[in-house]
């Protein structure tokens, strides 16, 4: 089935590299809806020049058939790690070349969607009519702030990551930093004041490499999560990847016991991870619904630390942070929290009370409903989708479809898949919504 009018909803990197295939690859018509202008998104548009890829160049190409794509475009090896402003630019260029090439079937909505109405039959009764003629058949309206409604015949929703979970109390104390993607909230932090890192993960390395840029704090930062664990790093030199056989795993149990046994054997542990890539969503979803929660609760978190690893100069950076006392990390939950008359917070840890002058969200990205964006909510809210497997996404079938004619892309797949929040495979999800009718 050819050309249809295709909503894409979002301008990140899932929104431009579904942009790019349906146009390239189908005779869709896309009306891509985004506020901002298309290609960095929130993971790459407000990056520093000290916040890097996790990712080597060679694995971050938009193109599925040309792997070397970006290291070409930004003239370094593949092996590299690459600043993510620059990757936001390359999206950028990504989305200008797409443009230039297929401008006739290409609007872009500088707008933000807002909710979706019921499927219908004929024009709509006001608004635009984008991209020419609409196919015949159910079609779909976007309600956006400004713009009024656009009518396509299908939906793409990219949105990107759910909010970040907010696990500290005092959520509205004027010394709290919910978002330290807002831009300048960081720089506002006094540096003669100790900082409060609520979880330990990708985005507090990011926060402490931006607090500690200048050389000038004199405060230290400390991160404290449940498990205390830091990502760990990559290595220069890239270890040849490990395939496990792992037919013989019944359950959890004995999948976990053979990566054990495997890294043990490995030169390095990385091959045996990076060996389990490929496979990852069909271990997942082999799984049943108790073992998937024992994941969660158990094993996510040294998942993750192993899988999202930091570029090795970060890593080098950070340690260097940590011997010269300026950064720690404490495992433990916040006990209590009590916001004292002069300002600042006084946290109650597993080490005892200790003063902040701030506290800065480093959580990752928090469970459905309460962490859904305004058009992911709305979707909830009037039955256009349903929270998927254990309320880290929405529910979609095998082809990626939320329901007729409203398919999903990115990491609010997550739950019924694993892997899917990292380029190579959002940019499998693109191409393949050229097959989706079939």
């Amino acid at each position: 089935m050819t050309g249809k009018t295709v909503a894409v909803v979002g301008g990140g990197a899932a929104g431009v590299l579904a942009t790019r295939e349906l146009l390239r690859c189908s005779d869709d018509r896309v009306v891509l809806i985004e506020p901002d202008a298309p290609g960095g998104g929130l993971a790459y548009g407000s990056a520093r020049p000290w916040h890097l890829l996790n990712s080597r160049a060679g694995a971050m190409s938009a193109d599925p058939a040309d792997p070397s794509d970006f290291a070409r475009w930004a003239e370094c090896s593949p092996a590299s790690f690459q600043p993510r402003a620059t990757y936001g630019r390359y999206l950028s260029d990504v989305f200008a070349r797409t443009a230039l090439s297929y401008g006739d079937r290409l609007e872009v909505v500088q707008d933000r969607a807002v909710r979706l109405g019921p499927p219908s039959s004929g024009p709509p009764s006001s608004g635009p009519l984008s991209c020419g003629t609409l196919s015949s058949g159910t079609l779909r309206r976007i309600y956006t702030e400004k713009s009024g409604q656009i009518a396509a015949d299908e939906v793409v929703v990219a949105t990107g990551n759910p909010a970040a979970a907010q696990p500290f109390p005092l959520r509205d104390h004027p010394d709290y930093i919910a978002d330290p993607w807002r831009p300048g909230v960081l720089e506002s932090i006094p540096s003669d004041v100790p900082v409060l890192l609520v979880g330990a993960g990708l985005t507090a390395v990011d926060v402490v490499l931006t607090l500690t840029a200048d050389g000038n704090r004199d405060a230290p930062v400390t991160a404290v999560s449940r498990r205390g664990q830091l990502p760990l790093s990559h290595i220069s030199e890239v270890p040849p990847a490990i395939d496990l056989r792992l037919a013989e795993c019944r359950n959890l149990r004995d999948l976990v016991r053979a990566v054990r046994v495997a890294a043990a054997g490995a030169e390095d542990w990385r091959a045996v991870v990076d060996g389990l890539r490929p496979s990852i969503d069909r271990i997942w979803t082999s799984l049943t619904e108790a073992e998937q929660e024992t994941f969660l609760r158990h094993l996510a978190r040294p998942w993750e630390c192993h899988r999202h690893r930091m570029a090795p100069s970060v890593g080098a950076r950070v340690d260097a942070l940590r011997d010269e006392g300026r950064f720690e990390v404490r495992a433990g939950g916040i006990r209590s929290v009590t916001a004292p008359p002069a300002g600042g917070v006084l946290v109650e840890l597993e080490a005892g009370v200790q003063w902040f002058g701030a506290v800065v969200n480093c959580a990752g990205p928090g469970r459905l409903p309460a962490s859904a964006g305004a058009f992911v909510n709305s979707l909830l809210n009037d039955g256009h989708a349903r929270i998927g497997p254990h309320g880290l996404g929405l529910d979609i079938d095998v082809q990626g479809r939320i329901a007729d004619n409203l398919w999903l892309i990115g990491p609010l797949r997550r739950g019924r898949s694993w892997e899917t929040t990292a380029v190579p495979e959002i940019r499998s999800q693109a191409r393949a919504l050229i097959d989706r009718h079939k």
